[in-house]
């Protein structure tokens, strides 16, 4: 089948590492196709909750080129940073295409064929920005065909109104669940509980007006022996002792957690009053479901109305470029960030870091934007 469109250089994923590769690499010359399957550029933001705020602040989010509007605040809001990201792809005057969905992606020769929901592309260089969180995991737990109650994911979650005089269970102690678990409670549902696996690690969103993210950046820096006792002895200090509730400090230090699992810590934007107050109540992991009963680890069963299951993401690049021996056992690409991983394909904010999504994948992008265009 002849392409019905060639390009030297198309970009897959018009969110934050998407973005800032597209104009860095229009800077130096290149005219990048930027291709997007939402409504608009930054558009996964749109599947995130209503309440949702950036946990890293405005100066050290923004994308090259581009301060965040001081408008915005600290704590940018998700509305706030959708119209950002719109603006900074019209200011950057980038070719962006939306509504179209990459669906595979094929060698020909020197040459990349994209099969998309518009139609064939073909380009000499393509860049999969899409991101480790796209598409949502549901654990295959036992009996959940059967489930009689509500259960959706954490990503179609949006505001506690529809779970309002409600029994809920949350599933998944990461940044979503905390928050979901205390927008539910907040918002009048009847009773809230949250679902734990392994006792998480829980740090303030900013400590004595330092953002955590600051302390994610400088723990890159300092010796790795030093990192887990200064994070054990900074949560001792900032955060009271949760253990008669549930959430006892974890053995390990932030460093050695993020290394064994690749999970970033709680930001702590309500979750911890919560708990305190009973507000939200903790419980053990989920391990099957039963009728209209959850089954949990500690051998007990409960009976919510509904459960809301924040448990995680996957890249999702299996259909894309499963076919093409790219991907390592996680489904990440087996070479990011700075070289391809085959001649003319590469991939661009894959990696998890302590550091903050938006200013990381900013980095990561120009090592790549500068790799590509002087290839």
């Amino acid at each position: 089948m002849t392409p019905v469109e060639r390009r030297e250089l198309v970009i897959v994923g018009a969110g934050s590492a998407g973005l800032a590769t597209a104009a860095l690499l229009r800077r130096a010359g290149r005219e990048p196709l930027l291709l997007d399957a939402g409504p608009s550029a930054g558009a996964a933001w749109l599947g995130r909750y209503d309440r949702l705020r950036l946990h890293t602040p405005r100066l050290l989010s923004g994308l090259p080129g581009h301060r965040i509007p001081r408008s915005c605040g600290r704590w940018v809001r998700r509305d706030d940073l959708l119209e950002y990201f719109r603006d900074y792809a019209e200011a950057e005057g980038l070719d962006l295409r939306t509504g179209v969905r990459v669906e595979r992606i094929d060698r020909d020769d020197d040459t990349w064929l994209l099969e998309t929901s518009g139609g064939e592309l073909a380009a000499s260089t393509v860049v999969v920005a899409t991101g480790y969180n796209g598409t949502p995991r549901i654990p295959d737990w036992p009996g959940l065909e059967g489930f009689t109650g509500g259960l959706v994911h954490s990503s179609e979650y949006r505001d506690p109104g529809p779970y309002r005089g409600r029994d809920v269970l949350v599933v998944g102690a990461g940044n979503s669940g905390a928050e979901i678990a205390t927008d539910v409670a907040a918002g009048g549902a009847s009773r809230v509980r949250l679902s734990v696996r392994a006792a998480p690690q829980i740090v303030r969103r900013a400590t004595a007006g330092i953002p955590a993210q600051l302390i994610g950046m400088a723990i890159r820096r300092l010796p790795p022996d030093w990192v887990d006792p200064i994070s054990k002895g900074m949560r001792r200090v900032a955060v009271p002792d949760l253990a008669a509730y549930g959430l006892p400090r974890p053995e390990l230090g932030i460093r050695s957690a993020f290394l064994a699992t690749g999970t970033t810590p709680i930001l702590d934007v309500g979750i911890v009053d919560a708990v305190r107050r009973r507000q939200v109540e903790v419980v053990a992991a989920v391990e099957g479901f039963d009728g209209p009963d959850v089954l949990l680890a500690d051998g007990s069963r409960i009976a919510p109305d509904d459960v809301v299951a924040a448990t995680g993401f996957r890249a999702g690049l299996e259909p894309l470029v499963g076919h093409l021996d790219v991907l390592g056992p996680r489904g990440l690409p087996l070479k990011t960030d700075g070289e391809p991983v085959l001649p003319g394909l590469w991939f661009v904010g894959f990696v998890p870091t302590l550091g903050g999504q938006l200013r990381d994948g900013s980095v990561a992008a120009r090592r790549v934007a500068a790799a590509v265009a002087a290839g």
